[in-house]
C-alpha cells in the first residue's frame, strides 16, 4: 500500500489536523483510515477522529494537548501501518431513489444545463459506485465522490431555504443525500425514502467513510412502500461485502 506524506497542524488547543496531498484519492482515503485503526489500537480514551477527503480532524476531549508531544504519537502510528495487519471490512449499499418530477424539482433545469435527457441523467447517476469520503455537515450526510464529469453541474445561484429530508443533489463534483431538512444549494433530482440517520440506533448511521453507494431508480409507488417499510422498522438497505 503506498504511504504519503503528511503534514501535522495545531487546530486550537485540543485538536490537531493532519492533512494528506490535496486531491481526492481512493487510496489516500484508504490511508487515512488505516491510520485510524492504528491510532484506535492505542485505546486512548477521549479521543474523536472526523474524516474530509485528505485530512483528519482529530479532537482531544478531556483536556488540552501538548502539541509536539501528540505529533510525535500520531507519526510514531503513522510509521506502523505498514507493519499492521489491518483488516476493514467495506460494503456496497444500493440506496433506492424516486426521480419523479415530484421530488426532482432541478432535474429538468439540470439535464438541460448538463445537454442531457433526462432519462440519459438519471442512467448515468444510477450506473456509477461512488466512494464515502466523509459524513458531517449535517448528520448522516454522506459526501461522495466519484460522480462522473458529465453530472458535474454547479450550485444552484441562489440556495433555498428548506430542502426537504430525503433530497438527492448535485453540486460541482459531488453527489449526496439530504439526511434531514436543511437549507442547501444544490441541484436536487430525486428523493430516497430510507432514513440514513437514527439517533435512537446504536450506530446511527449506518455507512461507514470507506463505503460506496450506489443509487437504484425506483418508481412512486416503490418510494411510497420503502417510505412505510423504514416507518415500521423493517427496511433493510441492501447491502454486499467488498472485500470479504
Amino acid at each position: 500500500m503506498k504511504k504519503y506524506p503528511i503534514n501535522i497542524k495545531p487546530f486550537g488547543e485540543r485538536a490537531v489536523l493532519i492533512e494528506w496531498p490535496n486531491k481526492v484519492s481512493e487510496s489516500i482515503l484508504a490511508n487515512i483510515l488505516d491510520f485510524m485503526d492504528v491510532f484506535k489500537e492505542l485505546k486512548i480514551e477521549g479521543w474523536e477522529m472526523s474524516v474530509a477527503y485528505n485530512s483528519l480532524t482529530m479532537v482531544y476531549n478531556q483536556d488540552h494537548i501538548d502539541f509536539e508531544e501528540t505529533k510525535s504519537m500520531i507519526l510514531d502510528c503513522y510509521g506502523k501501518i505498514d507493519s499492521s495487519e489491518i483488516q476493514r471490512t467495506q460494503h456496497l449499499w444500493t440506496i433506492p431513489v424516486c426521480y419523479d418530477l415530484e421530488f426532482g424539482i432541478d432535474i429538468e433545469d439540470a439535464a438541460k444545463t448538463l445537454k442531457l435527457s433526462v432519462e440519459e441523467l438519471i442512467e448515468q447517476h444510477t450506473s456509477h459506485e461512488y466512494v464515502v469520503f466523509g459524513i458531517g455537515f449535517l448528520p448522516g450526510f454522506m459526501y461522495l465522490g466519484g460522480l462522473p464529469s458529465s453530472l458535474e453541474i454547479p450550485r444552484r445561484a441562489e440556495p433555498r431555504l428548506k430542502v426537504t429530508k430525503g433530497s438527492v443533489g448535485l453540486a460541482g463534483k459531488q453527489t449526496g443525500i439530504y439526511p434531514q431538512d436543511s437549507p442547501g444549494g444544490w441541484n436536487i433530482i430525486g428523493n430516497c425514502p430510507v432514513q440514513l440517520f437514527n439517533p435512537k440506533e446504536k450506530t446511527p448511521c449506518f455507512v461507514k467513510v470507506g463505503d460506496k453507494i450506489r443509487f437504484e431508480s425506483i418508481s412512486k409507488a416503490e418510494y411510497d412502500l420503502h417510505k412505510i417499510e423504514g416507518e415500521v422498522g423493517i427496511y433493510k438497505p441492501e447491502k454486499v461485502v467488498l472485500n470479504a
